[in-house]
């Protein structure tokens, strides 16, 4: 046991000070007090990378300078939104982004890019565009390792699609888009070669191969750039998903790179999160804690992981590889209970970007102090208005931040020993599936 040792404290006879020594000493007194006030202790969560915060700023689409690696699509953009409309709601604060948010707003079948004071910058397709059925609903969206491509994921279409964006500065549009890839069949599900069903979180690798989950057909797909024939299926093809990876897979949802190289797997049934290597080992596997319907885990740092609860309320937490719970995001008030959110984020300050989807909002919640600190959309009202969504789906911040450009250099790639799948091929082995 340890004892305090105790210490008699000694008196000094009293110090006569002058009236101007005390008024000197009264004011710096006041401003120490001052200083103290205005400058509130906030213990971040254990696991936290700690917040820094940007320094308030003018609109980001009217700065003249740009992070490097800042594509010239996306500076185009930027200048050429300058003294548009904000439409951020009341309270939020820009700062807290490192660039504008790329929007997959699923009931409006559009993708949006907007920027942190909420103008927007970019839409497809285009304004007026009447949907088809060749790109409708996107599910996600997330900018290529390269800066230059987005992959959306159409999961209630069946397809995935690649848009190329171009700079047109003679043209309608600053910058245009153009579909240069789409696999399955639109509007039909399928488990055969060149068709989906309820695919979820498609990536470019930096290969060019996309790798995405297939959520009821309860595997992962990898297929070469422009194919139509899985390269390599991870866990069997079947209707009846449980979780038993890497021989089969409990309805994965989502497939997000790790600085290590490998892959963090969601597998809604049985509430699990995966490691899986490029070659289809699985490391490990842990529950997110608490969660009924986890949704698209990612990591935040090696060894920290975030995912979020597909419910109403819904729910935001970290956890460890142990499936230990480091942090929590439960609200209750009306303002900041989540409904059914389906992607969280990490921001480099530390906070979080989500997309909160039944609730028709895009938010940033700051660990810190459990507030939504930044929204783009009107809570509980959907709409296709500036400033409004319609169940929003997917989140991806702008290159040089994007999920795949920060992932580039650590993306691990499947091996060459993979060859395209016969198709039609219906089942595999514990590893995974190839053609013979």
């Amino acid at each position: 046991m340890t004892t305090r040792r105790a210490t008699r404290a000694t008196t000094a006879p009293p110090l006569r000070l002058s009236t101007s020594q005390r008024v000197v000493a009264a004011l710096a007194a006041v401003a120490v007090l001052l200083a103290a006030c205005s400058s509130p202790s906030v213990t971040p969560p254990p696991h936290h990378r700690g917040r820094t915060t940007r320094p308030s700023a003018s609109p980001v689409s009217s700065r003249s300078t740009f992070p490097p690696g800042t594509p010239a699509w996306l500076s185009t953009l930027e200048r050429a939104a300058a003294g548009s409309p904000s439409y951020l709601q009341p309270g939020s604060d820009p700062s807290v982004l490192p660039g504008p948010v790329l929007i997959a707003d699923r009931n409006n079948s559009r993708l949006l890019l907007v920027d942190p004071k909420g103008q927007i910058l970019w839409q497809y397709p285009p304004p007026g565009t009447p949907t088809t059925a060749a790109f409708r609903s996107p599910d996600d969206a997330f900018f290529g390792p390269n800066g230059k491509e987005v992959i959306a994921t159409e999961e209630s279409n069946f397809a995935l699609s690649t848009i190329a964006l171009h700079r047109t500065p003679t043209g309608p549009e600053p910058v245009t888009g153009t579909v240069t890839w789409t696999y399955g069949h639109p509007g039909v599900p399928g488990s055969a070669a060149d068709e989906l069903d309820n695919p979820d979180d498609a990536m470019l690798l930096p290969n060019g191969d996309v790798l995405t989950a297939d959520i009821k057909n309860c595997r992962i797909l990898l297929i070469d750039p422009g194919a139509h024939v899985p390269t390599h299926i991870y866990g069997e093809t079947t209707p009846y998903c449980y979780h038993q990876p890497p021989a089969r897979f409990g309805s994965p949802n989502g497939v997000f790179p790790m600085t290590n190289g490998d892959y963090l797997v969601t597998e809604i049934n049985g509430d699990w999160v995966d490691e899986m290597t490029p070659s289809g080992s699985i490391v490990w596997s842990t529950h997110p804690p608490g969660f009924s319907y986890p949704s698209d885990s990612n990591e935040v740092s090696p060894g920290v992981f975030v995912s979020v609860d597909y419910t109403k309320p819904g729910g935001l937490e970290t956890f460890n590889q142990q499936g230990q719970v480091l942090w929590r995001y439960t609200p209750t008030s009306p303002s900041g209970v989540l409904d059914e959110p389906s992607l969280a984020l990490p921001l480099p300050n530390g906070d979080f970007l989500l997309n909160d989807d039944y609730n028709h909002r895009v938010i940033v919640v700051d660990p810190h102090t459990n507030q939504i600190v930044w929204q783009y959309g009107h809570t509980g009202v959907p709409g296709s208005a500036p400033g409004y969504l319609d169940k929003p789906d997917g989140v991806d911040l702008a290159p040089p931040f994007s999920l795949l450009v920060a992932h580039a250099a650590t993306m691990g790639l499947p091996p060459a020993s993979f060859a395209p799948s016969a198709p039609g091929l219906n089942a595999s082995s514990p590893g995974g599936s190839t053609a013979p």
